[in-house]
């Protein structure tokens, strides 16, 4: 998830979204459409649209994946797939570009595109994400004078007349960046940008992300709602337990945020993934980035979240017309609950009845009907009469996935096939800390200076020599190790050997050890 900023450049921005119509045209075409937005929602070919979008980050997942992953999507109810641009994992060194395997941005265009869906870039050049390095290519630190997300020159150059402008070449493997090049000088795209900038420049929407987009707070006036980022989970890190957000929560944020004028929403993550390698950015963020998200890890959808969602999404289209084109009004039914209704001069109409109390189920009058509102739920009707979808109600399939043992071959062998040329890819990494120390240096070092990037770990070690002189071997006590800050790890060793570890991010920690440990004196 990026960071939100406060100027107008462009280089301080943390991501930039650009609208791609990749369902529209085919590969390399020049064609231009009509995509454009007013204060309701895009324009797409001179009609609005209501639009659910997916974030699917492409190397977070096996290109193999890819095409279930958009077509689980698209069952769900979903029309976009989202995701960013990972420039450290595209520019590997100055001029130096990778678009295949898990980075091939091309072949997952191509898979939406043939899907029939939409496509939203995020083509940074920052985009966090728990990325490491936040996307940026580590290289980039060397280069004089380079101050990351400013509008300093050297990062200027790289990032707008090197990366992104170089890889907007029109052929091969470029193709998805020149095509975000061509949705701005074509019209086939509108950009945006994260997150509620309030002065951003006129040809740009600043947008609303978080946990809850306050459906009440206006992000820019005279330009649509969009909601960039709704968190139906989180990441999960090292220690912590499993992320989880109730579906019937997510649920009803969606619907509150079109029932209050929204018309893009995009789930961050819809399906998480796996940080594979050394991708992982971030304090004890864990390979998995399953995010509780409505696809799981593994390519499965998570149920009854998939399919609630996918049932919210079937209602929320069944109001499309009525809720872009006609006139709002909003009516108090109750202390905590209220009406919004979308009506035109065609007479279609669509409401939805929110009860925002979240510990008392209530029922309410509307037009004359009565209607019974759960607890922290949204009702939605159609047609401002008949309810299809309440937020709180779950109708649709409950799973759970069992991992048990099985014999598996990969799809290109069979039992008849011998298996000796199967290829695995193995990622090494050596700690680092049990054996002779690399260099030895009084006082703290840089890490990215230090490692230039080749590693996670930098271990710092020091020792000192407790003789029988110390007034606890003479009294009994049992003495108190306290540290001060312990990065991220630490272990302790007496006499050689490890008594005690703990783990954070540089918070004090303290250990207590028996006299028995020390009675040959303590060498930590």
């Amino acid at each position: 998830m990026p960071f939100s900023s406060s100027s107008s450049s462009a280089y301080l921005v943390s991501s930039l979204f650009l609208f791609l119509l990749l369902s529209l045209f085919p590969p390399f075409s020049s064609a231009a459409y009509n995509v454009s937005y007013d204060t309701r929602s895009l324009i797409i070919d001179g009609h609005r649209k209501l639009l659910i979008s997916a974030a699917i980050h492409y190397p977070r997942s096996v290109p193999a994946m890819w095409p279930g992953l958009v077509q689980l999507a698209k069952q769900g109810g979903v029309d976009v797939i989202e995701t960013y641009v990972f420039w450290n994992g595209h520019e590997l060194s100055p001029d130096n570009y990778y678009f295949g395997g898990r980075y091939d941005l091309l072949n997952f265009c191509k898979i939406v595109q043939e899907a029939g869906m939409y496509m939203i870039l995020r083509i940074g050049p920052f985009v966090a994400a728990e990325w490491n390095f936040g996307g940026v290519p580590v290289w980039l630190h060397y280069v004089p004078g380079t101050v990351f997300r400013t509008d300093s020159e050297p990062f200027k150059v790289e990032n707008e007349y090197g990366f992104y402008e170089s890889a907007y070449g029109e052929g091969g493997k470029r193709y998805a960046l020149w095509a975000a090049n061509m949705a701005v000088s074509q019209n086939t795209g509108v950009p945006w940008i994260m997150c509620q900038q309030f002065d951003p420049p006129d040809t740009v929407i600043d947008t609303c992300n978080s946990f809850y987009c306050d459906p009440f707070k206006p992000i820019s006036p005279h330009k649509p709602k969009f909601w960039t980022e709704n968190w139906p989970g989180w990441f999960k890190t090292f220690g912590a337990s499993d992320p989880h957000r109730p579906p019937e929560d997510v649920a009803f944020s969606v619907a509150r945020f079109f029932q209050k004028g929204g018309s893009l929403q995009n789930y961050y993550m819809y399906h998480g993934g796996t940080n594979f390698g050394r991708t992982s950015g971030g304090p004890f963020i864990t390979t998995s980035y399953d995010y509780d998200a409505p696809i799981d890890e593994y390519g499965l959808a998570r149920c009854p979240k998939w399919g609630h969602l996918k049932e919210l999404h079937t209602s929320i289209k069944l109001c499309e017309h009525a809720l872009l084109n006609g006139e709002p009004i909003s009516l108090s039914l109750g202390p905590s609950q209220e009406v919004d209704v979308y009506e035109d001069s065609s007479g279609a109409c669509a409401a939805f009845i929110a009860n925002m109390d979240d510990k008392n189920d209530k029922t309410v009058v509307f037009r004359n009907t009565s209607y019974y509102l759960p607890a922290w739920s949204v009702s939605i009707l159609p047609d401002c009469k008949n309810v299809v979808f309440n937020t709180a109600k779950i109708g649709s399939q409950t799973s759970v996935v069992e991992m048990i043992p099985t014999d598996l071959l990969p799809s290109s062998a069979s039992p008849s096939k011998d298996l000796k040329g199967l290829q695995w890819n193995v990622f090494k990494e050596k700690a680092g800390m049990w054996g002779d120390a690399d260099f030895i240096k009084n006082g703290l070092v840089d890490h990215i200076n230090t490692t230039k990037d080749t590693t996670d770990y930098l271990w710092y070690t020091t020792s000192l020599l407790v003789d029988e002189t110390e007034e606890f071997f003479r009294n009994g006590t049992n003495p108190v190790l306290v540290v001060e800050s312990k990065g991220h790890a630490m272990h302790v060793f007496i006499n050689q050997k490890l008594q005690a570890s703990a783990s954070g991010n540089g918070t004090v920690s303290s250990f207590k050890f028996k006299n028995s440990y020390l009675s040959q004196g303590w060498e930590e």
